[in-house]
């Protein structure tokens, strides 16, 4: 079906405020087009979150007096505003040149007489070089990006495409995002280019719109691969021919396994965006330890941890996230056992929620695991039991909290902080994991027998202050 820019239409919300900009830019002698990513998801009818505004024949100093008061400088070097009220940024038309390998080097001519055409030059896809005047209706396309959006094709603008080797990354995530094909000569491109200089932050950066954006994730993973990119990321390099079992995984290499696994997650991905990216990056890595293990063919959960932390260190992934990410690599296998009831105890589910944090979490994981083998049919009794179970406890959205803590010993029993105090706390939260009791009264008591226990007291006294 083909686009029909003539229909496009902003979003109630920012449709009066817009046309006011807008509005007062025209009147100054100036004009205003959207561009960039709000475009192209309006033409394929997404919401758009942010928008772009590039304005023409006004410059920056002009604009500051305009709107004063009204927007701030996000980016004084590139000539970048954006409103206080709104989510808008606004700027002028800028020519950019790389004068290093680094993201930072680059040379940056501000001109408010550009026109359109040369303005697009420094963007990087032609989906995203469509400009539209809102309050005149008018598309103007200099490089057939309307015909590219309807093709689903990813094609460079120019070969200045090759100044921001990101824009390798950002191809990874559009192709996951919006199930796009890359041009062959654009991956071409990417091929000569290297992630060498790119700061962790940027690489994390895209990695994570993949993963909470991502509705096709398994082919923007694909596409580092066809484009050679992966020979940055060797944790999953070495998945591409790491083999499996074909009983279990007909569908051949762990690579191929968790690029399945990847867009299961796409179905099950939990709407909150901290849970989104823990379960995403999870599924990502919970495959790590094969390759290390591929003899054996066991205990490739724990054998993940390391790789898996050494790939999120490499993206800069936040800490608490990082955080929620190795324990659920480490014991994704674990709900599956929990098929066989003389297994499921309550006391391993205990120990479960304990060592993951979040069951919840767990089992996203380990369904998209499930989920990301070539099978006619899955096998989800491990995982439902233990969903029953942790729901019963209400285990499934956090860890049991230990009924005693440090400040219980020192003043119930007037203990002075010191390693006694410790193992006594191990020795009664084991218990309770196992069941041994289930109030503080039972807990305290029990305190009190290991306390003398651990002490060496044959009197039955407490070492006390």
């Amino acid at each position: 079906m083909a686009l029909q820019p003539s229909t496009l239409r902003l979003p109630d919300a920012l449709s009066d405020s817009l046309g006011m900009i807008c509005e007062k830019i025209r009147s100054a002698g100036g004009r205003a087009y959207l561009v960039g990513g709000c475009v192209r998801d309006l033409l394929i009818g997404k919401g758009a979150v942010e928008w772009d505004l590039e304005v023409f024949s006004i410059g920056s100093v002009a604009l500051e007096e305009l709107f004063d008061g009204a927007i701030d400088f996000v980016g004084k070097s590139y000539g970048i505003y954006r409103f206080r009220k709104y989510p808008i940024d606004m700027g002028v038309p800028r020519m950019e040149r790389a004068t290093g390998p680094g993201h930072r080097e680059f040379s940056v001519t501000v001109d408010p007489a550009m026109a359109i055409d040369e303005a697009a030059v420094r963007r990087d896809f032609t989906v995203n070089a469509i400009y539209w005047d809102p309050l005149e209706n008018v598309i103007h396309d200099p490089f057939g990006g309307i015909g590219d959006l309807e093709k689903r094709k990813l094609r460079h603008v120019s070969d200045r495409f090759s100044e921001d080797p990101l824009r390798v990354l950002r191809a990874m995530q559009f192709v996951a995002r919006f199930s796009m094909a890359v041009d062959e000569k654009t991956i071409a491109i990417c091929r000569s280019l290297s992630a060498d200089h790119l700061s962790r932050e940027r690489i994390g950066g895209e990695f994570s719109k993949l993963i909470v954006g991502g509705e096709a994730i398994g082919d923007g993973l694909e596409f580092l691969r066809l484009c050679g990119w992966l020979r940055f990321f060797p944790e999953l390099e070495a998945l591409v021919h790491c083999r499996q079992d074909p009983t279990f995984h007909p569908e051949g290499s762990v690579w191929e396994h968790v690029k399945l696994a990847m867009d299961a997650f796409c179905q099950l991905r939990p709407n909150c965006t901290v849970d989104a990216l823990a379960v995403g990056f999870a599924v990502l890595c919970h495959d790590f330890g094969k390759p290390a293990t591929a003899e054996r063919r066991q205990g490739h959960g724990p054998a993940g941890v390391a790789p898996a932390r050494k790939f999120l260190e490499r993206l800069a992934v936040a800490k608490d996230i990082v955080a929620m990410v190795l324990p659920l690599v480490a014991k994704h296998m674990v709900p599956r056992t929990f098929g066989d009831p003389a297994a499921a105890t309550v006391g391993t589910l205990r120990r479960l929620a304990w060592e993951v944090g979040r069951i919840d979490l767990l089992l996203a994981v380990a369904r998209c695991d499930n989920l990301g083998r070539a099978l006619a049919r899955h096998n989800f009794a491990g995982e439902d039991r233990l969903e029953r179970m942790a729901a019963a406890e209400c285990l499934l959205h956090s860890p049991p909290k230990p009924l005693v803590r440090g400040r219980d010993l020192c003043e119930e029993l007037q203990m002075q902080p010191s390693p006694l105090v410790g193992a006594t706390l191990a020795r009664v939260f084991n218990a309770q994991l196992d069941g041994e009791f289930s109030s503080r009264t039972e807990a305290m008591a029990a305190a009190r027998r290991m306390v003398m226990e651990l002490s060496g007291s044959g009197s039955g006294t407490l070492p006390i202050k």
